[in-house]
């Protein structure tokens, strides 16, 4: 999974403007991009994620449960 591929717009702990990190998607009021709890996680805990990149637990908490729930497909009802 990519960080690209979600809509990242129905989140609420994230923001994307245009010319703050080339609009990339960043932690709400924050120049941290969401990506980093992506690629960090393997390597670091939560606690060490919010103390290096300034996040707080609940913006972390949003995004991998916003991530999480993305990936549940829509079950068609007949």
């Amino acid at each position: 999974m990519t960080t690209a591929t979600l809509d990242w717009s129905q989140c609420p702990a994230v923001e994307s403007i245009p010319g703050k990190r080339s609009g990339a998607w960043v932690f709400r009021g924050t120049r941290t991009p969401v990506s980093v709890v992506f690629e960090n996680l393997e390597d670091m805990s939560v606690d060490e994620l919010i103390d290096e990149f300034g996040v707080t637990r609940e913006q972390v908490r949003a995004v991998l449960q916003f991530a999480a729930h993305s990936t549940e497909a829509e079950v068609p009802h007949p």
